[in-house]
């Protein structure tokens, strides 16, 4: 089985063009909210509207007040919410008043219905509201979190897993995910880096696809989709410092080449609705950049959706300074391209003075509302505003397969050391002693991650519930000890732990981060094992006793002692609630590990932010002698730290499994190719690079087969090696498979100093292989 995943995630409208003119407008992005039929409506109820009517249609609350006997509970507790709204606002009169156009974390049918009925029953026009919620990784059935996901390099699972949340959040009233967060995170201090898909550009776009596709489906108006909102708009993930909500400071370049390319893949895929960040980018607030939400956004990528504030981001305009007072941060977000306001009061109380007085034009608002009800229109909200039928309340037992696979197909392993001449893993039981060890073992709460849906913890299976079943059929004694907890400083539980780390053939431990750890405001600047773990860590491993040493976390932590000192080392990251029989599968061996990681791992902390897509430096760590062609040098004024590696521990697209691939014969199909031909035609036919690969080992096993390339020669600088295509490939043991990557404009194109998306003459070297590192390479050149 292959499936290839090169989807035309960079556009078409910048070559020989500068940014920001151009001949003509793209198609939209969405064809449903292009739709004549839709229009027509929306113009029609566009006429009826008075001034405050339209105004409502951009406020978003909480559900906050008025809330319905015996629903408080369904409503937001169960989610990972934000603090109450502004005081004063009763979201419930709102409704009924017809000024109030959506709302944020109001989950449950009692409690959307209670207020669907109030703004369609009891206003003039009968407008519904859109009912959205952080739905990021499962709604009810809880998938490992998104950064997890994305190390399975399965666009096909995610699109999966993303229609299934969308099926159980609409039983409950949820039409509308704060989702997929596309932000290229390069720092791992970055606590959101756990939302996302990791440090590259190219897997990001085809995992924002993927997340488009399960959510909205074939149509916004599948009474089974959501509209998603893509976040964070934009550069998030480049934060100063790796501190949440910080600033962000980049050139053109540099966005459009590595951080816009998954929001404008999610955008040509469709995506209904899009969210401003918090952060300022090159000195404006994203969420008072018209440049982004004007220019690049809605002119240059055609996107015909509408644009959401972060949480009180608008009211936030004037802490950022550029605001004086909540009338300025108003007109500047309006008119800059936010349509909807969330939870900060502000449109509401500013924009009727504002419209009169002329400060904001009619038009504005206009434009705005049109967005709005496009997309109620689209997922067919007039027609079926209420929700209907029995409403998920747990996770659904035909999705626990989805969530278990999706587990197992995220777990990374990192290393697996020869102990007593063979690989520790796989496990086997067979009248064997086994300790579980660690502060995760047996932990339901933190094996969800952050953002973690409407769960119920009664829903998770731990590893300790799994292991203690597996004793039985695997016929093995299992010993427990939680040795200590994951942030504190006793040692009290250290000698439990050893004691049963004596008694064991092998030990498992499990160790690593909370829930809460990564996330929404949860940067850290050590990235070590929280707490007194590693000294636990340290006294097991003193016992001699092998250990298997699995990681939980939403980042790449360091863990450059374990990987000198424990034999098999697997990031299991948060799984979900499948966790216990996802791991002791993979550990027993009844499945093997396949995923790679889409975030480098450091040495040390003070290497971040550490990728593996860097541009080049002129003082390389080594560089050839030219005395010696074959022989590299190295010397002291180069680019490199005094006291550690220039190299990550782990690097990108790094994973092991249960048997071994080797790859020969990489090949291009021309030598030559027509630079002009391809920017004159960017469908034209693509040159095809191939590789074989073969299963060397003894079973049978996935591998994710990596393309990269490096361009030399051409008028900007560009990355050491960059992804450019993947493919899932199982083979059995022996069996050898040719695979083939085509790479045409998208792939082969740059962007230059004025912003256009070009292909240069240049010498490609492309690289194909099982990780970034991949050796194996042949070259072509791109002619005038």
């Amino acid at each position: 089985m292959i499936r290839l995943y090169l989807p035309l995630f960079l556009g078409c409208v910048f070559c020989g063009l500068v940014a920001g003119s151009y001949a003509q407008r793209p198609l939209p992005s969405n064809k449903e909210l292009a739709s004549p039929q839709i229009e027509r409506r929306v113009d029609a109820l566009l006429r009826q509207m008075t001034l405050t009517e339209k105004i409502g249609q951009l406020v978003q609350y909480n559900a906050t007040q008025s809330h319905p006997a015996g629903t408080e509970k369904k409503s937001t507790a169960a989610l990972n919410v934000n603090p109450p709204g502004p005081g004063g606002v009763d979201s419930y009169e709102l409704a009924q008043k017809g000024e109030l156009g959506s709302m944020l974390n109001a989950v449950g049918q009692d409690l959307t219905n209670h207020f669907q009925h109030a703004a369609v029953d009891q206003t003039r026009l009968h407008i519904p509201l859109l009912f959205g919620a952080d739905v990021v990784h499962g709604f009810r059935t809880i998938f490992p979190v998104p950064l997890a996901t994305a190390s399975s390099w399965d666009p096909d699972l995610i699109t999966e897993m993303g229609r299934t949340a969308a099926i159980e959040a609409r039983t409950a009233g949820v039409n509308w995910f704060y989702s997929p967060m596309v932000d290229i995170a390069r720092d791992p201090r970055w606590g959101r880096c756990t939302e996302g898909a990791g440090e590259d550009p190219y897997l990001g776009s085809v995992i924002a696809r993927a997340y488009i596709r399960g959510y909205q489906g074939k149509s916004l108006g599948d009474r089974n989709s959501v509209a998603a909102s893509v976040k964070h708009y934009a550069a998030y993930g480049a934060a100063e410092a790796g501190r949440d909500y910080n600033t962000t400071d980049m050139s053109d370049l540099l966005l459009r080449q590595v951080y816009l390319a998954p929001y404008r893949a999610a955008a040509q895929e469709g995506a209904a609705t899009f969210m401003s960040a918090f952060n300022s980018l090159n000195g404006v607030p994203a969420s008072a950049n018209p440049y982004l939400m004007q220019t690049i956004l809605r002119e240059e990528w055609g996107f015909n959706g509408f644009i959401v504030s972060d949480y009180t981001a608008v009211m936030e305009l004037i802490r950022h300074g550029i605001a004086l007072d909540a009338a300025s941060a108003t007109e500047k977000a309006l008119k800059a391209g936010v349509d909807i306001d969330m939870n900060a009061h502000f449109y509401d109380k500013e924009l009727p003075a504002l419209v009169n007085s002329g400060k904001v034009p009619m038009a504005v608002v206009d434009e705005a509302v049109r967005r709005i009800l496009r997309v109620k229109f689209a997922l067919g909200l007039f027609e079926h505003p209420f929700t209907e039928g029995p409403e998920v309340t747990r996770a659904v037992p035909e999705h626990r397969p989805l969530a278990r696979r999706a587990a197992e197909e995220s777990f990374v392993l990192l290393q697996n050391k020869p102990v007593n001449g063979k690989p520790l893993l796989p496990l086997t039981g067979n009248g064997r002693n086994i300790a579980l060890i660690g502060p995760l073992a047996d932990d339901a709460p933190d094996m969800v991650g952050a953002w973690s849906g409407a769960n119920n913890f009664e829903d998770v299976h731990t590893l300790r519930q799994s292991f203690t079943e597996a004793a039985q059929q695997e016929g093995f004694a299992l010993a427990y000890a939680k040795g200590t907890d994951i942030s504190g400083n006793s040692n009290a539980g250290f000698e439990a732990a050893v004691a049963a780390a004596e008694e064991a053939d092998v030990v498992v431990m499990a160790l690593g981060e909370s829930s809460d750890m990564s996330g929404e405001a949860a940067s850290r600047t050590h990235l070590d094992l929280p707490g007194n773990q590693q000294a636990l860590l340290e006294a097991v491993q003193a016992t001699g006793k092998p250990i298997v040493l699995l990681i939980f976390s939403g980042r790449p932590l360091v863990l450059k002692w374990a990987s000198e000192h424990v034999p098999a080392v697997m990031e299991v990251w948060f799984p979900g609630m499948e966790t216990g029989p996802a791991i002791t599968n993979v550990l027993f061996g009844k499945t093997a590990p396949s995923g790679k990681l889409t975030m480098s791992f450091p040495q040390s902390v003070g290497q971040v932010p550490i990728y593996y897509n860097r541009l080049p430096t002129g003082r390389p760590i080594q560089y050839p002698d030219p005395a010696h062609p074959d022989a590299y040098v190295e010397k002291k004024y180069v680019s490199r730290y005094l006291d550690e590696s220039n190299d990550p521990l782990f690097p990108f697209g790094h994973g092991l499994t249960y048997t071994a691939f080797a790859y020969k014969d990489v090949s291009v199909s021309a030598q030559r190719v027509n630079a002009s031909a391809l920017m004159k035609d960017r469908k034209a036919n693509p040159l095809i690079a191939s590789a074989i690969i073969t299963n060397t080992g003894e079973r049978e096993g996935s591998e994710v087969v990596q393309c990269y390339i490096n361009i030399r020669g051409a008028s900007t600088e560009q990355p050491v090696r960059s992804l450019q295509g993947f493919a899932r490939v199982t083979l059995k043991p022996g069996e050898s498979r040719k695979v083939e990557f085509p790479l045409g404009f998208d792939e082969l194109s740059f962007y230059n100093a004025k912003s256009q998306q070009v292909i240069e003459p240049a010498e490609y070297t492309v690289f194909i292989g099982g990780s970034s590192l991949a050796d194996q390479a042949a070259r072509f050149v791109t002619l005038p």
